[in-house]
């Protein structure tokens, strides 16, 4: 096998014109696997049940058209992981838990997701660690370990889609399933220097998925290259693909909200809206005072979402998930009535400022680095509040890798496949500048 960029475009034209084979690529994926320091990337593989994937990928008949000329969808034959929160076949779904792993058993069909994924030929690697139930974004796990940053033995990867961060990392993923409740795709990939794609909330079935808080859980992905981005919505799209419009104008946030930054995430930052000017967008600069109150929405509303999905087993989850969950448990019906209609208040607010600008940008997070073995107590709350506003909007986002960190580009519900043409237009032209 040659030696192609780790890209889904590259491989997927190698594997059009024949000069790979999906069966090559899952070998090297495999050699790949759980090569993090922690050598906890998947909880679950199965190396003879994956090369037998490759097999039928590689028997389903060629055609002619598709984004690749061949007939065949733009994820066919290509390595990607899934987070241990969807069923697959076969295998057990732990949620990062040795409770659910034993509990769950070993599932007996395939989550809507993993159907839809096998069927459009992708090739599974396995499933991926991630922070136990979803309910955390550094990736510590007493049970399974925490996800260090495959060759940086000191960085965790940001949660609670870690494994999935780590899997395209090393090298055994293309492309690697994840899902973002309150930034579970967004704070990983820019801790570790990825795109990522949050869906708009409602797109895909979550058969045989492990919900945290229905009212924020959306699926994506954790990938490479920004020119990917187009490729990745298909799955979780609804029916026809989406007609794609050309975005003219977006709002950054000012550096009043932006005063907990490091100093080089700013830069990032401000190199980024720089950039999107560059190809044309008119910048605005917001300073949204409802801002402030969106941690006192999203983080009750989850908790007490949660805890009705983990009812009567509390006790077998870790201290600070446990608490979290105890506390949903005391939220009274008065209580979530009123908070679900400040949600709605506060999703109608996010849809008039997406009206007026079309897209927002703001950090991803305002560090660039969570260190291994140190006090994150306050790691959540601190992170979180960059990334609350889009979850609780419902709205599609994008990670925009920066220098140090990364940005979140975000759309009005349902925009996903124009924001991701964006994004690859953007990651285009950052190629040919650095070139010249």
């Amino acid at each position: 096998m040659g030696n192609f960029s780790w890209t889904i475009r590259t491989l997927r034209q190698a594997l059009a014109d024949g000069s790979a084979r999906a069966t090559d690529l899952v070998e090297r994926a495999l050699a790949n696997s759980s090569t993090n320091p922690s050598h906890n990337t998947y909880l679950w593989q199965n190396a003879a049940w994956t090369r037998a994937e490759a097999a039928r990928a590689e028997s389903m008949i060629r055609g002619n058209g598709g984004p690749f000329g061949d007939g065949r969808s733009a994820l066919w034959g290509l390595p990607v992981s899934v987070k241990d929160c969807f069923d697959l076949a076969g295998s057990p779904t732990s949620c990062a838990t040795t409770f659910y792993r034993n509990h769950n058993g070993i599932a007996t069909q395939d989550s809507w997701l993993v159907e839809r994924l096998r069927a459009a030929g992708a090739v599974i690697i396995g499933k991926t660690h991630l922070h136990a139930l979803a309910y955390g974004i550094t990736g510590e796990n007493p049970e399974f370990g925490d996800c260090l940053q495959p060759g940086n033995p000191t960085a965790l990867t940001g949660g609670s889609s870690s494994g999935a961060t780590a899997s395209v990392l090393e090298g055994s993923a293309v492309a690697a399933i994840g899902t973002d409740t309150g930034g579970s795709i967004r704070v990983p990939a820019a801790l570790c220097g990825l795109a990522g794609y949050r869906a708009t909330l409602g797109r895909g079935d979550w058969r045989g998925g492990a919900h945290l808080a229905e009212s924020f859980d959306t699926m994506g992905w954790l990938f490479r290259d920004l020119e990917d981005a187009p490729h990745l919505a298909a799955p979780f799209a609804p029916g026809a693909p989406a007609s794609v419009h050309d975005f003219k104008r977006f709002a950054f946030l000012a550096d009043g909200f932006l005063h907990d930054c490091e100093p080089a995430v700013l830069d990032g930052f401000h190199q980024t809206v720089r950039d999107f000017e560059s190809i044309g967008l008119e910048a605005h600069s917001i300073d949204p005072e409802s801002w402030l109150d969106a941690g006192d929405i999203f983080a009750p509303i989850q908790a007490w979402e949660a805890a009705r999905l983990h009812a009567g087993h509390f006790d077998h989850f870790e201290p600070a998930i446990r608490e979290r969950l105890q506390w949903g448990t005391g939220i009274g019906p008065e209580e979530i009535a009123s908070l679900r209609k400040r949600h709605a208040e506060f999703r109608v607010q996010m849809d008039e400022l997406f009206a007026q600008y079309e897209l927002i940008l703001l950090p991803c997070a305002p560090v660039a680095k969570l260190g291994a073995g140190a006090d994150h107590s306050g790691t959540r709350s601190h992170l979180l509040r960059y990334t609350m506003p889009f979850s609780l909007a419902g709205a599609p986002a994008i990670v925009i890798p920066c220098a140090a960190g990364g940005a979140q580009l975000a759309a009005a519900r349902n925009a996903d496949e124009s924001l991701l043409v964006l994004a690859a237009r953007l990651g285009k032209w950052k190629k040919e500048n650095q070139k010249s």
